[in-house]
């Protein structure tokens, strides 16, 4: 009895030792924080320092090459150029068109598959979710050969019951980019908001249907508002995403002339980078659009939290 009080004790004054808990925890941490300084903050900074320099020849452009600092004048360039302000335009439309879609996409299916039977939830959030396991680049070259004119099977269909239609034109290339994202990224959301749907108390639903509620109220006056912590992440995620977008304009340009190489910011810069050799002027596109990305994060965190406190 006395050894087993004595080795009590001693456990005790192990557990109590000032800043083992910390040393423990450093210890965990120090592997996560030196992989994320060098595969997100080197690369950061890297582009900011390449961005602040730019390379001149003198003698017409055929004398030796110099690199000299230019401050700000790569991002002044970038912001003037009419292209990739353009390239801003067309990314806006893309975010308003596919944000929403996609999140009422998402929030209903999920609300479907909670008031599903349950035997059958497995396999439609199975099936849900396929298309997201299917790679990006894939994804665009499976419907870019279902947009093309001659080869698509919907296309002839459409066209064998008297509707012409062109996916790839100038009016709906960009609806069918939207399309192209909301297949892959819908299923991914609605298991995040469908997981989120679980946790809503079923006290809640019993007594509503008690009060007479209905399915489609109880869904979008008792559920949704319950999982709008979830639905925030869902919005953050996709926003950032939406600023993402190269994929699958970058497939389709080589199935359409309506895209071009410069078609949206992203492209703007790996055709500065890849094509015109202007690395700095790449670097300098590359930070405006993570301040973007930055400031649209914020905006969408407060107006999340402010929503969820009401």
């Amino acid at each position: 009895m006395a050894l087993q009080t004595r080795s009590g004790r001693s456990a005790t004054r192990r557990r109590s030792i000032p800043g083992t808990g910390g040393r423990s925890a450093a210890i965990f941490l120090i592997p996560f924080f030196t992989l994320f300084a060098i595969t997100m903050i080197a690369p950061v900074v890297y582009a900011i320092g390449l961005s602040l320099f730019a390379e001149k020849r003198s003698g017409l452009g055929f004398g030796d090459a110099r690199v000299d600092f230019v401050g700000v004048g790569n991002y002044l360039d970038v912001l003037s150029n009419r292209t990739f302000l353009e390239g801003f335009g067309r990314l806006a439309i893309y975010c308003v068109l596919y944000v929403p879609t996609l999140l009422i996409t998402a929030l209903v299916l999920a609300l479907l598959l909670d008031a599903a039977v349950t035997y059958a939830r497995r396999a439609f959030q199975l099936l849900l979710f396929l298309p997201h396991a299917v790679p990006g680049v894939i994804a665009a070259l499976i419907w870019a050969y279902l947009y093309t004119p001659g080869v698509s099977p919907i296309v002839k269909a459409l066209a064998s019951g008297g509707i012409e239609i062109d996916f790839l034109s100038v009016e709906l290339v960009l609806p069918s980019m939207v399309n192209i994202a909301v297949w892959e990224w819908a299923g991914y959301n609605v298991i995040i908001l469908f997981t989120a749907l679980q946790t809503v108390p079923r006290e809640i639903l019993e007594a509503a249907r008690v009060d007479g509620a209905g399915e489609i109220r109880t869904a979008f006056s008792i559920k949704t508002p319950l999982v709008w912590p979830a639905l925030g992440v869902a919005l953050l995620f996709t926003v950032i995403g939406s600023l993402q977008l190269f994929t699958e304009p970058k497939i389709l340009s080589s199935a359409t002339t309506a895209v071009t190489s410069t078609w949206v910011p992203n492209m703007w810069a790996y055709d500065a980078a890849f094509n015109r050799n202007n690395l700095p002027q790449a670097a300098a596109a590359s930070i405006i659009l993570a301040l973007l990305a930055g400031v649209l994060s914020w905006a969408v965190t407060r107006f999340t939290s402010k929503e969820r406190t009401r």
